[in-house]
This record gives C-alpha cells, sequence and structure tokens, in this order.
C-alpha cells in the first residue's frame, strides 16, 4: 500500500505557514530585545532570519521538485549522499528535531489554558527533588509543571488520532486554524495600529544600557536570531508530504514561496506594532510582549485574547507538526532503517498509523523531560546542522542529477545556497559557543545544543543494528 496524493496547493501553502506560525511570535520578541537593545536590530534579526530561511526554503523546494516523495528530506540526503547521511537525518527528526518541535508548541498551548483554568502542579519542594542528571550537559526536572504536562500529552494523542483516522480530515482541521492564527495576528496588528497610542520615535531609541560591539555584537545577534529562527522553522514539514501533494512539479515551489512570504511579511509587521506601542527596555521588562502590547492598546481584556490567539496558534501548529513529521519516519522504515511495523499503511485509513502513534510516545515523553526554551533550542540547533548539509547536497544533486529536467531551480544560484552554508556553519558555531557560555556562568542548568547532538548521535549504534537486519 500506497500514501495517496490528496494535498492541494493552498493546503500545501497552510503546511508552510502553519508549520512556521506557532507560538514563538508571541513570546520570542520580548528575550531577543533584551537580547539586543536596539529596535533597529530587533527588526534586522527578525529579516535576516526570515531570508535565511527562505533561501533554505527555497533549496528544499528544488530538490522535493526534483524528488517529490513521502520522507522528505530522508529520501533526500539518500540520493545526494549515502543510506548513513539519511538514516543520521531521520534518526535526528525522529528522536530531536520534530518531536521537540510538537512536544514544544503543544506545551504552550497548555500553558496559556492556565488563564482560565488552573492546572494542577506539584510543591516546589516536590518538583526539584527528582533530577535526571545528564553528564556535561545538565539536568532535567520532569515534575515541573505536571499539570501543564499532562494536557500537553492529551493534545498530543487527541490530534494524532485525527491524522491518524483521516489524511482529509486533518487537511481540514491544518485549513480552518492556519487561517484562525493568521487572522488572529493581523487583527492584533490592526488593534494596535488603531488605537492611536503608540510612538513613532520608539522604533530609534535604543535602550539606555546599549554598548554592544565588535564581538559580543555578534553573539548576541546570533543569540537573537535563534529565537527568530524558533518562529520561523517548520517550513521544511512540506517536503515530508512530497509523496502526497498533487502536482508537485508546479505545488510544492509556489507553495513553499508563498508560504514563507506569507509568514516574513506577518511577522515583521508584528513586530512593527509591538515596537510602536512600547519601547524597546518595555518589550524588554515584559514576560509576554504581545499581551502587554495589546494591554496598552485596547485595555484589560488583553490578556484573554492574546491568550486565546496563542491557544489557536499553537494548535494548528501542532496538528500541521504532527500531521508531517511522521512521514520521515515512515519512509525510514520502508527503507528498512527503522523498525519495520512504523513503515506501514493503515489498510482501511490510508494513513502512517504507526509512526504517528510512535511519534506522539515520544513527543510525550519529551514533554514530561523539558520546558519550552529548553526543547525549542533543542531542536533548532540540530534543525540548522542538517539545512546546512542539504544546502551542501544541492550542489552534489546538480552534478549527479545534471541531465535530470528540472521545473524548478533555485534563483541566485551558486551564490544564495553558498550564502545559506556560510551562514548556517557561523550560526552553529556561535549558538555552541553561547550555550556553553551560560551554562558556565550559572545562567542556564542545561546546555541545550549539546543534548541535541548527543541524542543525535545516540542513533549511530542504531543503524549498524538497522542495517544488519536489513540484509
Amino acid at each position: 500500500m500506497e500514501l495517496q496524493r490528496k494535498i492541494g496547493l493552498w493546503t500545501a501553502v497552510s503546511i508552510v505557514a502553519g508549520s512556521v506560525i506557532g507560538s514563538s511570535i508571541f513570546m520570542k520578541p520580548a528575550l531577543m530585545a533584551t537580547q539586543l537593545g536596539s529596535p533597529g536590530l530587533l527588526l534586522l534579526v527578525w529579516i535576516v532570519a526570515g531570508v535565511f530561511s527562505l533561501f533554505g526554503a527555497m533549496i528544499t523546494a528544488e530538490v522535493a521538485t526534483l524528488l517529490p516523495e513521502t520522507g522528505g528530506q530522508f529520501v533526500f540526503l539518500k540520493v545526494m549522499y549515502n543510506e548513513f547521511m539519511a538514516y543520521l537525518l531521520g534518526w535526528a527528526a525522529f528522536i530531536v528535531i520534530n518531536t521537540a518541535g510538537v512536544a514544544s508548541i503543544a506545551f504552550i498551548f497548555s500553558k496559556y489554558f492556565e488563564f482560565f483554568i488552573a492546572l494542577p502542579r506539584f510543591s516546589p519542594e516536590l518538583e526539584q527533588s527528582i533530577a535526571l542528571h545528564i553528564p556535561f550537559v545538565g539536568n532535567i526536572f520532569p515534575l515541573q509543571d505536571f499539570g501543564v504536562k499532562a494536557l500537553t500529552i492529551l493534545i498530543i494523542i487527541f490530534l494524532t488520532y485525527i491524522n491518524y483516522r483521516s489524511v482529509t480530515n486533518s487537511n481540514k482541521v491544518q485549513v480552518i486554524f492556519t487561517v484562525a492564527k493568521v487572522a488572529a495576528l493581523i487583527f492584533l496588528v490592526v488593534a494596535i495600529f488603531c488605537s492611536g497610542r503608540g510612538d513613532a520615535s520608539h522604533f530609534i531609541q535604543d535602550s539606555a544600557n546599549f554598548s554592544l560591539k565588535g564581538f559580543p555584537l555578534a553573539v548576541a545577534f546570533i543569540a537573537a536570531t535563534s529565537g527568530a529562527f524558533a518562529a520561523y522553522d517548520g517550513w521544511g514539514n512540506l517536503a515530508s508530504v512530497a509523496g502526497e501533494i498533487i502536482n508537485p512539479g508546479k505545488n510544492i515551489a509556489r507553495s513553499f514561496i508563498i508560504g514563507m512570504f506569507l509568514c516574513m511579511g506577518i511577522y515583521l509587521l508584528v513586530n512593527i506594532a509591538y515596537l510602536f506601542v512600547m519601547n524597546v527596555d518595555a518589550m524588554a521588562g515584559t514576560k509576554l510582549v504581545a499581551a502587554d502590547a495589546l494591554k496598552l492598546s485596547v485595555g484589560g481584556v488583553a490578556a484573554g485574547l492574546i491568550s486565546i490567539m496563542i491557544m489557536v496558534s499553537a494548535f494548528g501548529a501542532t496538528n500541521v507538526n504532527i500531521m508531517a513529521t511522521p512521514r520521515i519516519t515512515f519512509a525510514m522504515a520502508r527503507d528498512g532503517f527503522f523498525f519495520r511495523w512504523a513503515g506501514r499503511v493503515h489498510p482501511r485509513f490510508k494513513t502512517p498509523g504507526n509512526a504517528l502513534w510512535l511519534h506522539a510516545g515520544w513527543s510525550s515523553l519529551l514533554v514530561i523531560s523539558g520546558s519550552f526554551d529548553m526543547l525549542t533550542d533543542m531542536f533548532v540547533f540540530v534543525s540548522w546542522i542538517f539545512y546546512g548539509i542539504i544546502a551542501i547536497g544541492l550542489f552534489i544533486l546538480r552534478k549527479k542529477l545534471k541531465d535530470v529536467p528540472r521545473l524548478y531551480k533555485v534563483w541566485g544560484y551558486p551564490v544564495v545556497p553558498a550564502l545559506f552554508i556560510l551562514f548556517a556553519v557561523f550560526y552553529l558555531c556561535l549558538t555552541l559557543y553561547y550555550d556553553v557560555s551560560n551554562y558556565i556562568d550559572g545562567k542556564s542548568p542545561i546546555i541545550n545544543s549539546l543534548l541535541g547532538l548527543c541524542l543525535t548521535l545516540l542513533g549511530v549504534p542504531f543503524y549498524f543494528y538497522f542495517k544488519r537486519g536489513r540484509k
């Protein structure tokens, strides 16, 4: 049995936009303002991160159009490099990238559910009493926010069940929630600008403490870029369902480009709206920048409105990640590099049912183990390792499959993919430096990027196990 092509252009666009627009845009700008202290640099970070994310989407669009198969990046690396590289990507996607992405986004839904109904939790002493220590990485506290984690797991199971039962129904859910979250962000922007309570001088006023120069400025810029990348991440999900897209030769590239431009435009407008009603110091001093921005513009109803908006956005983003990402594990299993049962198509529902439930189980374990910031930092770092590897692989494919017709080619080749590769290396090196420095200085209890690397390398011995079974 094979998966069927049922995903049209606008559903594919909703997968890109729905995967990208999650909860980070409501939370990360405050931390980014703290790291930078300059409204100009803050907006520049969103532009730079958006442009390089667009470059990555364009690279993926060319490869996915050339190889429109279910499994996305796993299939790409198998053709570009070899089976081991493809397996390592597939393992990382399962163990870190995709499941941590689902866990982190669903976690935010539950966190804001508490605005309406308080969820049970253990005492602070009991929360700290059980700690899992990972050598050279740090401590994990599984009992923290236990009520929030329990609801998060229920959300993951519920959405997995919808996707398990029907591709068509999950597509409908995805389109509905993508439209809802885009409408919510547009409402936020319109409400702020129509309030008449903003000040254009906020766009040029640096923080009173702004003094970054040279290497410290570069480190702070990259640290802030991690927050923007967390908000932009998810565009690669479309490649995972390439084998189910109608007319892939045209619709894949169109969906990537339309979806990414839509997200970039919305993100810039939202950040400009934040800065319009509060200066960069006010942004840095808030825990929830979107709520405070709405409170300043429309009054006391802001907290409830923003909580609903975040929940809608997080719910839709969780659904699309649950729908798309298990396809990589499914493709690995079909190829013999994962447990065979994970590669079975459900005989009645025509969905990768076993792969969906496997991802739901591991995502639930990650929910218990971590927090929003830990999970997002971990999966973004590992994601960009493989984004860089895929970009290098584009040059290999141009030579290896030079005679194969291409319906879409990356604009500005070879400059665009070369710039993307250089930026990826620069970003990864400075991110690792920033994480280790924070851990040494006691600012962070765990090295998130190193934890992601450890989980990825854990898959190496499993490769030889699956390879032996395959023979």
